[in-house]
């Protein structure tokens, strides 16, 4: 794609409210602009990365046999009340009126509605278990938005749901999505941590919780430093130098993290309040037991770039970089450089994601922006193109080659 038809509106300096790296790199590197406080507007770049987390989150989903529907942002009060979380939720939950003056508010969650669109039609044991996930907007009035992405008040989100006959059924769909989470993660190339937490106002009997962990991270850890013990500070009332309660010989240590994804055992609470119930193997009339498992996919993106950048530039996990490759010709009135740079272009196209900058700027502004975007690999088209000869980059491991251009469509190309 050429640079000069994508809307990438890089910045000199950072806004004067990015208090965090990843606030700062990404308003910078044109990937996302704020609209009204903890509101943005993802720019292309910035579509172009959730695009593939979202096709990770996707693939490993469907994997597993969950199926994707798309639920409302607007909600009825009525369905929050059979729950009992109209008056519960607290001032997060925006509320309002229709022209005819009935209630709703934007959710913040969806355990309401996935509850009364199953109840309808989930009546034996014959149809479980049943896994349903979506990505969609989500909506909280947060008191004070912070740090860009980590703490909005509209943000992107996956959220299942798993509807079991039993206890070991829902047993087994919350380890399965344990690995699922693993596996995103791992894939998105995000380092994260799985550390019990407290249900909240999800409710619920056990909840987990997958951190990255980050100094800008509004909770704290505590983990064991022998075994694999992991816990939410404030769910485990424990701080570091701490005896490890799971192998009583390791010491508890501390740190910040940056809540990515959590994973609820909601059990009937949701069933039983909004009279979703089945009819088991012994013909007993029974309430659905329920698991809830959300992900963070803004959230993702924002803790990407903190974990794969430094102040000036950002380096993206191939898996989700916006482009695979950065052509960069040096001078556009230079007919053989232009070519050149044209042609690799074209040439690896066929087998990768490519974006050439054409536009007629300084070298030092266009590596000043290829370092801000971010693509890990860099095709440098200068003074060696009249030899036939192009500087190649890998940002990955540092190399840095002079190599034929035909030398380097045959390198992407095999």
């Amino acid at each position: 794609m050429k640079q000069s038809l994508l809307f990438v509106p890089t910045m000199k300096e950072a806004p004067k409210d990015a208090e965090v790296k990843s606030h700062r790199l990404m308003s910078r590197a044109g990937l996302m602009k704020q609209t009204a406080s903890g509101i943005y507007t993802y720019l292309p770049l910035g579509q172009k990365v959730m695009n593939h987390i979202e096709s990770i989150i996707r693939e490993e989903h469907d994997a597993i046999g969950a199926s994707e529907l798309l639920m409302p942002a607007m909600q009825p009060k009525d369905l929050w009340e059979e729950s009992g979380r109209w008056y519960e939720y607290g001032p997060e939950l925006v509320r309002f009126e229709d022209r005819k003056e009935r209630e709703f508010c934007l959710g913040p969650t969806h355990e309401e509605v996935i509850t009364a669109v199953v109840r309808d039609h989930i009546d034996s044991y014959k149809k479980l278990p049943l896994a349903l996930y979506q990505i969609q907007t989500k909506f909280r009035d947060e008191l004070r938005p912070r740090f860009g992405l980590m703490r909005g008040r509209e943000f992107v989100m996956k959220d299942l749901y798993t509807f079991s006959e039993s206890e070991e059924d829902l047993d087994y769909w919350y380890e399965v999505s344990k690995k699922t989470y693993r596996k995103i993660f791992n894939r998105i190339g995000l380092d994260t941590k799985i550390v019990a937490s407290d249900t909240g106002q999800i409710g619920g009997k056990v909840a987990h919780e997958f951190m990255v962990m980050s100094e800008v991270g509004e909770d704290t850890t505590v983990f064991c430093d022998t075994c694999e013990y992991a816990a939410n500070k404030e769910f485990a009332g424990l701080s570091s130098g701490d005896a490890c309660p799971n192998c009583n010989e390791g010491t508890i240590q501390e740190a910040k993290g940056i809540e990515v994804g959590n994973i609820f055992k909601l059990g009937t609470k949701y069933s039983e309040s909004m009279n979703a119930y089945f009819t088991d193997r012994d013909g007993l009339r029974k309430p659905l037991i329920m698991g809830c498992y959300g992900l963070g996919v803004s959230r993702t993106l924002m803790a990407a770039v903190e974990q794969h950048s430094d102040e000036n530039s950002i380096l993206w996990p191939e898996s989700i970089t916006p482009f695979h490759l950065h052509v960069l010709p040096l001078k556009m009135n230079d007919d053989v450089a232009l070519q050149m740079a044209n042609d690799i272009h074209d040439a690896l196209l066929k087998t990768h994601s490519v974006l050439i900058d054409d536009r007629d700027e300084r070298p030092g502004v266009k590596f000043k922006d290829a370092d801000l975007i971010g693509i890990p690999y860099r095709v440098i088209v200068g003074k060696d193109a009249k030899d036939g000869k192009v500087e190649y980059i890998n940002r990955y491991t540092g190399e840095k080659s002079v190599i034929d251009k035909d030398e380097l469509i045959a390198k992407f190309s095999g």
